[in-house]
């Protein structure tokens, strides 16, 4: 039986669920186009929202929200958001929370997750997120550009795991390593930005354009199912309807292991985005 985006979802290490593929928010532009973006992409079938405070949508996407709301019901949707730098340490955390959810006119959210290794103050942040899984405010928690650095101190006092790693990940920034070190821990990898690369640096490449022939797809296509082949989750950005719809057509289809193989030899740690790995 063929599955679509509505249909695909991933088990958390909590006993929650979340939608296989999500919708990328940041850097959508001007309030119309926020707007616009967001009603594209719950068009297209997406339910899986990522949003974060230092994205600067939350408003606009909780409007957008309110209104699908009237058509969908709450356990149908899957909220991100995210705490940012300035807002690390205990109390701080729950302010952010509180704001997060006010402005995206939410009980609770599904995820929420830490932006960045902010040092010296991350671990109170995760006791105050914790706390707020026990409130009910928060069903799930994670992070945000950690490395295996990072997660390996969290997991030591962390009294509830976190069940995603959002990293920039793509053909070309195969992390292999912390790939490896998530599954091991039943720890989700959900890649952010996983065709930036793919589309402005290395839209010339000759394996993707040949496998795209061969699937009858595009190379951003390509390079999204190849993530989610390996477990991940995906968050692909757009702010252009076509290529929104684009992005959710990927569960139609799958890469046989030869071209896996392919596809994970391309890596060449191109990084497009922030990199933690000298995050104290």
């Amino acid at each position: 039986m063929m599955t679509s985006i509505l249909s695909e979802f991933l088990d958390l290490n909590d006993r929650n669920k979340m939608p296989s593929m999500g919708f990328g928010t940041a850097n959508l532009g001007n309030r119309s186009n926020k707007i616009s973006a967001f009603q594209y992409a719950l068009d297209a079938g997406y339910r899986h929202f990522d949003s974060a405070s230092m994205y600067n949508n939350e408003k606009e996407l909780g409007e957008i929200l309110q209104n699908a709301l009237l058509e969908y019901d709450r356990e149908e949707l899957f909220i991100t958001s995210k705490l940012w730098n300035s807002d690390h340490g205990y109390e701080k955390t729950k302010k952010a929370v509180a704001k997060s959810l006010e402005y995206l006119k939410l009980d609770y959210l599904d995820l929420y997750m830490t932006h960045w290794p902010v040092p010296n103050l991350r671990n109170d942040s995760w006791r105050a997120m914790e706390e707020l899984v026990e409130e009910g405010l928060i069903k799930s928690i994670g992070v945000s550009n950690y490395t295996i650095r990072h997660l390996s101190e969290l997991l030591e006092i962390a009294s509830i795991k976190p069940v995603v790693n959002q990293v920039e990940f793509s053909p070309f920034l195969y992390q292999k390593e912390l790939h490896e070190f998530c599954r091991e821990n039943n720890i989700i990898l959900e890649a952010y930005s996983p065709i930036l690369s793919v589309v402005r640096k290395r839209a010339d490449n000759k394996i993707l354009n040949d496998l795209g022939l061969k699937y009858n797809k595009s190379i951003a296509q390509i390079a999204i199912k190849w993530s989610l082949q390996l477990g991940n989750s995906v968050i692909p950005r757009s702010s252009n309807k076509e290529r929104i719809n684009e992005n959710a057509r990927v569960y139609d289809f799958s890469l046989s292991d030869e071209d896996m193989a392919l596809l994970s030899k391309l890596n060449e740690d191109l990084r497009l985005e922030w990199d933690p790995t000298d995050e104290p």
